[in-house]
């Protein structure tokens, strides 16, 4: 199809975004009223539940509509999947010219013959950027998803960027003229979704520049917030200079660790230098105003309690903002079920498809670890308690022994045996439950842990009472930063003052 041929279904497509939180039915409403001939609905691993409740029901009051399946949930594995019997046409792998050529050849033919079409892999120039039809609403009040690469060179087995050949790099003119419009129109939120944007130095340079320069016009200060996902092990000398002239809470950087162990590391097809990985962060939070949130996976094959123990005590040792704990996926057509039959893994059969027990962690190790990830959320992520934390991180355990995980997966125990859940606790909540370990059950002199959760409690704006808090709640709070930072940055900032 020819690039009228795009222009032509342009001016008579309308783009929509729904929340999971959506009730379908409401989706499908929503839908209908636009008296679509084709609806395109893109299929993750996170909303793939709820678009297969929508793809019923819009099949079974408007079967004339064709539905047409893409993204990473259906390209692989999906002869068994009930959205894709549900629906009229997917398109595995790439949809940027294989999508337009599908609606084409349904509204004027010919008739496409087959369901499932393998998605075409253009050129990269070839690709008709999206950014000039997000609405002023999607630049006011969303963070923008773009990408100045696609793919990944490297070949972790747990990620479906293990099957790309390589990493392809958008023209790097067009993408900073894109970037430039958006930004004249008024967007200031980015969140590049490239996974590797640092493998190219000068690249990344010229990019981080674009936002410098935009930082030196603002008569306002930063405003900005820019999101990137770099390689831990690969940060050179030019990189740093230009990092580290950035102000607190523009950059954002994902930095996926995902383990230490050298053994799982090899066995899962993962190259990371973990000397460098480590003094890479170390920089980082050193020497620059980025926030760091560092990733790990928890539950890989052959990873032990043990590994995960040490790699955890390692990275929390860094000083990264948040730590990122995640149970391992199975995400279809990756290449980690090679290790299956080996390493007992075992998953949940629906999505997101977590690892529910291995050879060397059992199902009870696996559910310990997801409830100390979700209260580590709660509690460390958060940046409510970012005084209070080194007091619980720091307890010893194991015969005098100080461990940061096993200091909190003791917290964990205590705080599961009293509530049997990880969801429904208030902020106050935390205040007391923390309270009490620290004195209770660690025995820590109670006026100091309370004056240090009255401070941590008043500098994030909560306004309850905790019942540990209650007589001396009557003190002025504590001042917050002035710099422009995200609500959770703010947080963590505040306790470096």
């Amino acid at each position: 199809m020819e690039r009228h041929g795009n222009k032509a279904l342009a001016a008579n497509t309308v783009l929509r975004e729904f929340t999971i939180q959506m009730p379908p039915q409401s989706v499908v409403d929503e839908l209908a009223q636009l008296k679509p001939q084709i609806v395109g609905l893109g299929v993750y691993i996170w909303n793939v539940d709820t678009t297969t409740e929508v793809v019923r029901l819009l099949k079974a009051q408007h079967p004339h509509i064709k539905v047409v399946l893409v993204g990473p949930e259906v390209s692989h594995e999906h002869q068994e999947q009930a959205i894709v019997s549900m629906a009229d046409h997917v398109i595995t792998g790439w949809g940027d010219v294989s999508f337009p050529k599908l609606c084409w050849a349904l509204l004027h033919g010919p008739k496409p013959l087959m369901k499932v079409i393998p998605g075409e892999q253009p050129p990269l120039t070839e690709i008709e950027l999206p950014y000039a039809h997000f609405s002023p609403e999607d630049l006011a009040h969303r963070v923008l998803y773009v990408e100045a690469s696609r793919g990944c060179p490297f070949k972790c087995e747990f990620c479906l960027s293990s099957l790309d050949q390589t990493a392809w790099a958008f023209d790097l003119d067009r993408i900073l003229g894109e970037l430039h419009q958006l930004y004249e129109r008024g967007a200031r939120h980015f969140k590049f979704v490239d996974r590797t944007f640092n493998l190219k130095t000068e690249t990344s340079i010229q990019i981080l520049q674009f936002f410098l320069d935009r930082l030196s016009q603002s008569a306002q200060g930063p405003a900005l917030f820019v999101h990137f996902e770099v390689i831990p092990d690969h940060l050179p000398d030019a990189l740093k200079a230009q990092i580290a002239l950035f102000p607190p809470g523009v950059l954002q950087f994902e930095v996926g660790i995902q383990s230490f162990n050298p053994q799982v590391q090899h066995r899962i097809s993962r190259k990371q230098n973990n000397d460098k990985t480590e003094a890479n962060l170390l920089w980082l939070i050193q020497h620059s105003r980025v926030h760091i949130h560092a990733d790990l996976i928890w539950g890989l094959p052959g990873e032990t309690l043990e590994s995960l123990a040490a790699g955890f005590d390692r990275l929390y040792a860094l000083g990264p903002h948040e730590i990122q704990l995640g149970l391992l996926k199975r995400l279809r057509g990756t290449p980690i079920s090679r290790h299956t039959a080996e390493w007992s893994m075992e998953y949940d059969p629906k999505p997101p498809y977590i690892v529910k027990q291995t050879r060397t962690l059992s199902a009870e190790t696996i559910e310990r670890l997801d409830r100390m990830a979700r209260y580590w959320e709660r509690v460390a992520n958060s940046g409510r308690f970012t005084r209070t934390l080194p007091l619980l991180m720091h307890a010893p355990v194991h015969d005098g022994q100080i461990s940061p995980f096993w200091a909190f997966m003791a917290f964990s125990d205590r705080v599961w045996a009293r509530h049997q859940k990880t969801a429904f606790l208030t902020p106050e909540n935390w205040v007391d439950e923390i309270f009490d370990h620290l004195v209770l059950r660690l025995g820590l002199d109670e006026e100091r842990v309370r004056q240090t959760l009255l401070t941590d409690y008043l500098a994030s704006g909560a306004r309850a009472k905790p019942q540990c808090l209650r007589l001396v709640l009557s003190k002025p709070s504590v001042s917050r930063p002035s710099v422009h930072l995200t609500q959770r940055q703010a947080m963590h900032a505040s306790a470096q003052e």
